[in-house]
């Protein structure tokens, strides 16, 4: 599937999210079940699955075929980013044949003294076809992701980078605003807790919605009805 193929497929759609880091229930250390979720979601219709780590990936592409947006969440020594954080994350995704590998954009400091631009500079040009795809925080990140070549930008951290606010459902406006400038496809991301709320989300001119904590998170789901009765 080339790149425009992919990007027809999941136009207007929900890309489901499973992931589980260790910690959290769903995390097995002895198999990945997320392949599991994975299934659920392709049953429901979804037509692509973000994931995260190698095992998972090779999982859930061998279990629903789906296309997989892969990243690897690991934290290093001075680095404040955490998503797909060097090339060696990077090398892995790619060996793992991701469809779509999605690192962090954003100005978070990198323990490698390298600037957002130099590594992703860096990526694009060791990987000149891959398809990559930024997870951004700011508008500002998001048109310099776009400037740099990449193939898609995410709003996965708006709220989760210190010098962005936190609120408890999606950034509509960073959609909205980066959407009215790239011609690139934007991914709405993040606290996206309701079916209503990626309606709005695709109506703001995402090109497409991840969905993850919602549908794939059971304890996020039963603490927010349960913190909400009580």
């Amino acid at each position: 599937m080339n790149k425009n193929e992919l990007f027809e497929k999941i136009r207007g759609r929900v890309i489901v999210s499973c992931q589980a880091l260790p910690g959290e229930p769903l995390y097995v250390e002895e198999k990945s079940i997320m392949y599991l979720m994975a299934r659920a979601a392709k049953m429901a219709g979804a037509p692509a699955i973000r994931t995260s780590g190698i095992r998972d990936v090779l999982a859930i592409k061998e279990e629903t075929g789906l296309p997989v947006i892969g990243l690897i969440k690991i934290q290093y020594e001075g680095f404040e980013s955490y998503i797909t954080p060097t090339m060696k994350e990077v090398d892995e995704l790619m060996e793992a044949k991701s469809d779509i590998i999605a690192f962090d954009c954003t100005d978070l400091k990198r323990g490698d003294g390298k600037t957002t631009e130099e590594f992703i500079r860096e990526v694009r040009a060791k990987y000149p076809e891959a398809v990559l795809m930024a997870d951004i925080s700011t508008y500002e990140e998001g048109i310099r992701a776009w400037k740099l070549g990449l193939d898609l930008v995410g709003t996965t951290m708006s709220g989760y980078t210190p010098y962005t606010e936190k609120t408890d459902g999606p950034d509509y406006e960073l959609v909205r605003r980066l959407s009215a400038e790239l011609d690139i496809p934007v991914i709405g991301e993040g606290r996206i807790h309701t079916p209503e709320q990626a309606v709005k989300m695709l109506e703001a001119g995402a090109f497409a919605v991840v969905v993850g904590g919602a549908i794939t998170r059971p304890l996020e789901i039963a603490r927010r009805f349960i913190g909400a009765v009580e």
